[in-house]
């Protein structure tokens, strides 16, 4: 017979716990010492141990209770319905997950600009249906293009720097277009360019034109930058190639 404060160092569950569980009838101790002390047996251990793993798989207390106390549980029927439950949390937590992704980074384009109002209009969109038209219509080569667009819900490297670049453009908009600093991103932006969608230039003008239009950047369910930033953009792009020209 091992006592609760033994049972604890062995299974890890505090004794809060194993007190609980004694009193729901979940685990009863095999026995108490004079003093009242829980005592457990090998039997409760095994139990314990049941208890524990069930949980790990998602299963609640109550349901454990009856799963284990029912000589005729259909575990087959228990088992598929804890897999659905889980494959449609997981689901609601992916999604969850990219919103997440587009807010941190939506503070990194925006700043302190980013507030309660941004965070709520984010949430509600879908951030996954991008630019899902007739490849056609976008004047696409490559299909591949498309992944290599940056992404607002993404970890990926070439994405995070684009949203840096982004974020420093905004953060020094106030230097003018032309100063050295805004040139300088303007100069990574357009060898990123040709990094990542060579050849594809009328793939491009078509994108800009979407976003350079709040109507059709909505319709397309590109991620809203404000229209200053981009008329700033593409003024310093201008004079990037003026310049450069």
């Amino acid at each position: 017979m091992l006592h609760i404060n033994e049972v604890k160092k062995m299974s890890g569950v505090s004794v809060r716990t194993l007190r609980y569980y004694d009193k729901i009838e979940l685990l009863k101790p095999a026995s108490k010492t004079q003093g009242g002390h829980r005592l457990y047996s090998n039997t409760e251990l095994k139990k314990l141990q049941q208890i524990q793993f069930l949980k790990t798989i998602g299963f609640q207390l109550s349901e454990i209770k009856i799963m284990l106390e029912s000589e005729e549980w259909d575990w087959s029927i228990s088992l598929m319905k804890q897999l659905s439950y889980v494959m449609s949390e997981k689901d609601r937590l992916s999604k969850i997950e990219f919103n997440l992704r587009e807010l941190i980074n939506g503070i990194a384009i925006e700043g302190e600009e980013f507030r309660i109002k941004k965070i709520m209009s984010l949430y509600t969109r879908d951030s996954k249906d991008v630019l899902t038209y007739d490849r056609e219509e976008l004047n696409i080569k490559n299909s591949e293009v498309l992944e290599k667009l940056p992404n607002m819900t993404s970890s990926d490297p070439d994405s995070l720097e684009w949203i840096a670049l982004l974020g420093q453009l905004k953060k020094y908009m106030h230097l003018g277009y032309n100063d050295t600093r805004i040139q300088n991103i303007i100069k990574r932006m357009d060898e990123k360019k040709g990094e990542d969608f060579n050849d594809e230039d009328a793939f491009l003008d078509k994108l800009w034109d979407i976003r350079m239009s709040p109507e059709e950047s909505k319709k397309y369910n590109l991620y809203p930058i404000d229209q200053e930033v981009l008329n700033f953009m593409e003024k310093a792009y201008i004079h990037y190639i003026a310049k450069k020209g």
